[in-house]
């Protein structure tokens, strides 16, 4: 049905979005911040399951908190550099394929017990160029 009056239209910037914090978790202005199983932010960990949600653009400190006591922002719509794995390296060959979280600030190639991060938009001699899904 059409409308009959004037809607009020309620935006936000696509990028940004603010998450509940897991019960004890820190997590660090630019870290890597994954939803864990029962969908509360936490750092990235080698662990799968785990969906990336983009980078911190604060730091949160929820150690003394429960599940949802804090809020975490993530930015989402810039490419983010993050270190390379040094085991199991991120290539150019990878470019336009998944990297995979190692801690909250280093991605892989090696998917094994891992989650995926994102994808890999450019290698340097810096680190991993991702983009968050």
């Amino acid at each position: 049905m059409a409308l009959t009056k004037r809607r009020e239209i309620v935006s936000r910037k696509p990028g940004l979005v603010a998450h509940p914090v897991a019960a004890t978790a820190v997590i660090h202005s630019g870290a890597i911040v994954v939803l864990n199983g029962d969908d509360f932010a936490q750092p990235g960990t080698a662990a799968a399951g785990l969906r990336s949600v983009g980078r911190a653009i604060e730091s949160c400190d929820n150690s003394a908190g429960g599940n949802g006591d804090a809020r975490i922002t993530v930015q989402r719509d810039l490419a983010q550099r993050y270190d390379n794995d040094g085991v199991a390296p991120v290539t150019r060959e990878h470019i336009g394929g998944s990297a995979y979280i190692v801690d909250d600030h280093t991605v892989s190639s090696d998917a094994t017990d891992r989650s995926a991060v994102g994808i890999v938009l450019d290698v340097d001699e810096d680190g991993v160029w991702i983009l968050f899904p």
